[in-house]
């Protein structure tokens, strides 16, 4: 049984009551092959999500268009009527196509239906924060986001969303954001490897607003380091509780979403957390993204 642990230490969002530890867990993994469709093991799904919350996470990543669906029915049926603190964070603004593409979804009306398609499958009367997705896959393109941005703040302001994040943008389209609400996250691909937004993480640190990395370890192709390897090697650890370890030391703002579907695997990214870096080992892997 996965125990009480330290989770990387506590963020608060600001001007926002939630606090949350800054390792948490992302659900993408919960559906099935190429995110569609049921887990490969329902019960085992069960059995990551509860483990998660038994272990001290109270802040969990989803979207209904994993699955689609799938991931955010299989939440509520685990983990419903969920525990006083747990911060549940979705996305919105892509679909998924019968040919199991990833499609934009940014009209109002798509948007308007994405967010009663969380409610309601999450089983929730209001979601704690919805990141309007945009941009490419893994990168951002730069682009108004006045008109998506707005359909969202018009649902916050009816009380369906408490709070408001971005995925995958520019600091340009943070700045347009701000106008329109506050916003409370920024999430995007970033890692040992991949490192643009390290000016951008330093400047939302400072604002209190929280950055969430995804693809700690390169995502479907995952990154090959020789000086990876040697770290985790001399750490007793995996290349991954490395990645995750050494994006809880880059910045206080950083919170960790990694997904799995195994119970085993979900124990080691915990761990990752009570991993300690030397100041040689951080030199090394800074070196990764400057032969990158």
């Amino acid at each position: 049984m996965i125990t009480q642990t330290d989770l990387g230490g506590s963020f608060t969002f600001a001007n926002t009551n939630m606090t949350v530890n800054r390792l948490g867990y992302g659900a993408m993994q919960l559906a099935g092959p190429q995110v569609w469709g049921p887990p490969r093991d329902p019960e085992e799904a069960i059995k990551v999500l509860r483990g998660a919350i038994d272990a001290g996470v109270n802040h969990i990543d989803t979207s209904d268009y994993y699955g689609p669906h799938i991931t955010n029915q299989t939440i509520k049926q685990a983990l419903h009527p969920y525990a006083d603190g747990l911060v549940i964070v979705t996305k919105v603004g892509a679909r998924r196509g019968p040919d199991k593409s990833w499609i934009h979804a940014l009209s109002r009306q798509e948007l308007i239906d994405a967010i009663h398609d969380n409610l309601g499958h999450l089983g929730l009367g209001r979601l704690d924060v919805v990141n309007l997705r945009v941009g490419g896959m893994e990168r951002p393109s730069e682009g108004s986001i006045e008109e998506p941005l707005t359909v969202l703040a018009e649902l916050k302001n009816r009380g369906l969303i408490r709070h408001l994040g971005l995925s995958n943008v520019t600091p340009g389209q943070l700045a347009e954001a701000q106008k329109i609400s506050e916003i409370v996250c920024v999430q995007n691909f970033y890692n040992i490897a991949h490192r643009e937004d390290d000016a951008f993480i330093d400047e939302l640190a400072r604002r209190g607003v929280a950055y969430v990395p995804f693809f700690p370890l390169g995502g479907f192709t995952p990154l090959q380091s020789s000086a990876l390897d040697a770290v985790a090697a001399s750490a007793s650890a995996t290349p991954m509780q490395v990645a995750l370890a050494w994006l809880l030391h880059r910045a206080p703002n950083i919170l960790l979403i990694p997904g799995t579907s195994s119970v085993k695997h979900l124990r080691e990214n915990l761990q990752a957390a009570r991993l300690q870096l030397s100041s040689e080992s951080i030199m090394k892997l800074d070196s990764i993204a400057a032969g990158a």
